[in-house]
């Protein structure tokens, strides 16, 4: 921390050179000639290196990895280093080194172990210091920034590295743009594609009419036009590995959110349900007196134990995402086990027709609540869902393409508020919704031919419209809607 009589030196070497020295005075603050002053009393070296570069910019020409600014005052303090390291002992340094450069002297981390604990001792004051925790706490590291928007997406984090005197050394943005996929700054904004492809894909539709367009000069399903992009970059075996891996690890999250019961973690005191409904229906199956209507209580409950395994921080397939994982699941499911003649054989093509909508929502919209609610994470799984159940029952590539429309326009301006932040309330139960949407929708479309007057791309289309015009405060902030409206007692 600076202080009066400590002596800076900056360095500046751009279109401007200069190399200037402050003394701070007993007022804080620092003169340059003919400058306005800057008040430096209190703050670390590094935050002092950003003021005063800011400040110097308004008068010199020099980019950001032009300038430096170095603390020439040299107050000493005594590091006892203690620990299995390859040389422990008592280390005088200068004010602006660190705990790292402290590692450095005692030799590092040993095979006995790493350095751990560091006495610092500043005259009469010893302080006792994690090495961790010294370069990097979570609790003074890690802030979080409630009155500044990033401008690329709605949910962005800034990395700062710093260096042993608290300039900055490197800095990024990065975006979470939906479904586990992560992008930088520049990535975002120059639109750059998230695949690493190395081979063109055969048919590369970009939206429904292309989509079934290249269905119909083809002769091939969606299924199997979306097979044969993935085969163009891996074998045919990969691809069967991978899509038995994704319905495993989805089926046996059913399975473990069946067998659970119990409170979810958060502080909202959320009970596990889906394990109660679950044997609750089977007692009545047994005694075969369940009115038709309960079959929604199957799927409700399938989505439900998958929502509650990611709730309590259990492995799950973000479907399109974690919020909406369930629904896939849940209605795939509910044609394993409730359909008549279904056949594991058709997983494969369900869940490749479902990635292909997904992919098309995705790539013209958005899967991200934080970007346009919750009509893009359970509104496209239902999509996606139901698109997946139509061709497997049977459906022309039309008809697919009518049931993912139909899933996904009656979700069209849906909020997400999730209380207290958590994705537990309404998110576990509104999956469940979805998957009945899924299945209705899918049914639907089987009663028709394909033709229909809202097309799946206009539904995208309205969706993306929808998340630009949608409050912020409905878009995964829980500063709206039911997160705001539940009473605290």
């Amino acid at each position: 921390i600076l202080g009066p009589g400590d002596v800076v030196t900056v360095s500046i070497f751009g279109k401007s050179q200069a190399d200037l020295q402050f003394t701070i005075k007993p007022d804080g603050f620092i003169e340059p000639a003919s400058l306005p002053k800057i008040y430096l009393k209190g703050i670390s070296l590094g935050q002092a290196r950003e003021v005063v570069r800011r400040r110097l910019q308004n008068f010199y020409q020099f980019d950001k990895g032009q300038f430096a600014l170095t603390l020439t005052t040299a107050r000493t303090l005594t590091i006892q280093i203690t620990g299995a390291v390859a040389q422990p002992g008592t280390y005088t340094l200068s004010a602006y080194n660190t705990a790292f450069n402290a590692l450095i002297a005692a030799g590092g981390p040993s095979k006995l172990g790493t350095v751990r604990n560091i006495q610092v001792i500043n005259g009469g004051r010893v302080k006792e210091l994690d090495v961790y925790e010294y370069l990097f706490n979570p609790k003074t590291a890690i802030r979080f920034d409630f009155e500044k928007n990033l401008v690329g997406h709605a949910n962005g984090m800034v990395f700062y590295a710093y260096d042993s005197i608290g300039a900055i050394l490197f800095e990024e943005t990065y975006y979470s743009v939906g479904g586990g996929f992560v992008q930088t700054a520049s990535e975002l904004a120059s639109g750059k594609s998230l695949s690493k492809l190395e081979n063109p894909t055969p048919y590369p539709f970009k939206n429904a009419t292309e989509m079934l367009e290249m269905c119909m000069s083809s002769g091939k399903s969606i299924a199997e036009l979306k097979s044969e992009n993935e085969q163009a970059n891996i074998s045919r075996s990969e691809l069967s590995q991978g899509i038995n891996k994704i319905w495993d690890v989805m089926n046996n999250c059913i399975e473990e959110g069946l067998k659970k019961e119990g409170i979810l973690p958060g502080g909202l005191f959320v009970k596990r349900r889906a394990k109660g409904i679950h044997e609750s229906l089977r007692k009545e199956q047994s005694r075969n007196i369940a009115p038709p209507h309960i079959i929604n209580d199957w799927m409700s409950c399938y989505a439900m134990a998958v929502n509650e395994q990611n709730a309590a921080g259990a492995q799950i397939v973000t479907a399109p995402t974690n919020g909406a994982a369930g629904v896939i699941p849940a209605t795939l499911r509910y044609y394993l086990d409730h359909v008549p003649s279904a056949s594991i054989s058709k997983i494969p093509e369900f869940l490749l027709t479902a990635a292909a909508i997904g992919g098309l929502i995705k790539y013209n919209a958005s899967i991200s609540g934080a970007e346009v609610g919750c009509q893009g994470e359970v509104g496209s799984a239902a999509a996606m869902a139901a698109a997946g159940l139509c061709a497997i029952l049977g459906g022309t590539p039309p008809q697919v393409e009518n049931a993912a429309e139909i899933a996904l326009e009656h979700h069209l301006g849906m909020t997400c508020d999730p209380i207290k932040g958590l994705v537990q309330a309404p998110c576990i139960e509104r999956n469940g919704l979805g998957a009945i949407k899924a299945v209705s929708a899918a049914s639907l479309a089987l009663r028709g031919d394909g033709i229909h007057l809202v097309s799946l791309d206009a539904c995208i289309e309205t969706m993306r419209q929808t998340g630009i015009d949608m409050n912020s405060k409905y878009k995964e902030t829980s500063l709206g809607g039911l997160a705001v409206n539940l009473p605290e007692c």
